[in-house]
């Protein structure tokens, strides 16, 4: 396997991960700052009031994309083993 082949599969392995984290990570962002905004704005000073929103919203993203991820990911998995496979063969 050469170094190429290598730095190809980390290259799709990171490119994955963004894919698949970044509905959820975004989702997360949106609402932490929504919810600093509102503290900021009612002078409300408690650390935990954003835990609820943000668990929702993120509950919410995985109902809605969970399949699609897990489509990426089970296809991402099967690439990658396939890969290998042929890889190891030289």
């Amino acid at each position: 396997m050469s170094e190429n082949q290598i730095l190809a599969m980390a290259k799709e392995a990171i490119a994955v991960a963004v894919i698949v984290g970044g509905p959820i990570l975004a989702v997360s962002l949106l609402i932490g700052l929504v919810v600093s905004v509102f503290q900021a704005m009612t002078q409300i000073q408690e650390q935990t009031l954003s835990f609820i929103p943000k668990l929702l919203g993120v509950a919410v993203i995985l109902l809605i994309l969970g399949p699609w991820m897990l489509n990426v990911m089970t296809t991402y998995t099967a690439t990658l083993f396939t890969e290998i496979a042929k890889y190891a063969r030289y």
